[in-house]
């Protein structure tokens, strides 16, 4: 006999070890999320997932789901907490969605609209961050990174590989390169590792397949995220 917990008024039903995130993306609810994927262990970085339980606020990546819980997933207060949290995403980097080949399949663009994010609100910081073409298969365009850390999980828990890290602490911090360059064309990376196709946004792309796909046809102009899922999750997203 499963347990249950209630979310936004539906029970939900779920297993012994499985958290609030795992219930609800089985029963096909969609919980707002950027460094989340089923693959990894939960990570509890991004802050997207924030539910309330119970008049407590938790991420429900790593909350284990328990008997009886009261939840709440779409209110006013919470969708404002994450429009915030998005928009200060956008400003930290340099994102210009209409110019990217992965709009239309991009997550975190996904996720702005599911959450009614239309327009900035602050200043952006226009930081000055690198493009590494080094590699012959695939690009890294730091300016688009947001630093959820699926590359760096995916490289150390499936490639075993280690090739990315983050260093630095605070506005500082900074997706890193594991090479004697500090580029990607010099270390153990091949575009068949799993961190080759993670990325939510357009940070880690493969060469030569930008635009393959119009806009219009993509992924998340097809249905919106709350219906289709994490990019990372189709692999016609690395073909984008």
């Amino acid at each position: 006999m499963s347990n249950h917990f209630t979310l936004d008024g539906v029970t939900v039903p779920f297993t012994t070890g499985q958290t609030i995130m795992d219930a609800a993306l089985k029963a096909g609810i969609y919980i707002p999320h950027l460094c989340h994927n089923p693959e990894f262990k939960p990570h509890g970085s991004c802050r997207l997932c924030t539910v309330n339980v119970n008049g407590r606020n938790v991420a429900a990546c790593t909350t284990p789901a328990a008997e009886g819980l009261e939840i709440e997933n779409e209110t006013h207060e919470i969708t404002t907490q994450r429009r915030l949290l998005l928009k200060l995403l956008f400003v930290e980097g340099n994102h210009v969605c209409p110019a990217c080949e992965k709009s239309g399949a991009c997550q975190l663009q996904a996720v702005a609209y599911h959450c009614g994010m239309l327009a900035p609100e602050f200043v952006h910081f226009y930081p000055k961050r690198a493009v590494d073409a080094s590699h012959p298969e695939t690009i890294i365009d730091f300016n688009r990174c947001i630093l959820c850390e699926l590359c760096v999980r995916a490289s150390h828990d499936i490639d075993k590989k280690s090739v990315f890290t983050i260093s630095g602490r605070g506005i500082h911090s900074h997706l890193t390169i594991n090479s004697p360059s500090g580029k990607l064309g010099d270390s153990d990376f091949t575009a068949s590792d799993k961190a080759a196709r993670v990325c939510p946004v357009g940070a880690i792309l493969p060469k030569h397949k930008g635009y393959n796909k119009p806009i219009g046809k993509r992924l998340y102009d097809q249905a919106p995220i709350s219906q289709v899922g994490d990019v990372a999750q189709h692999q016609e997203a690395t073909d984008e």
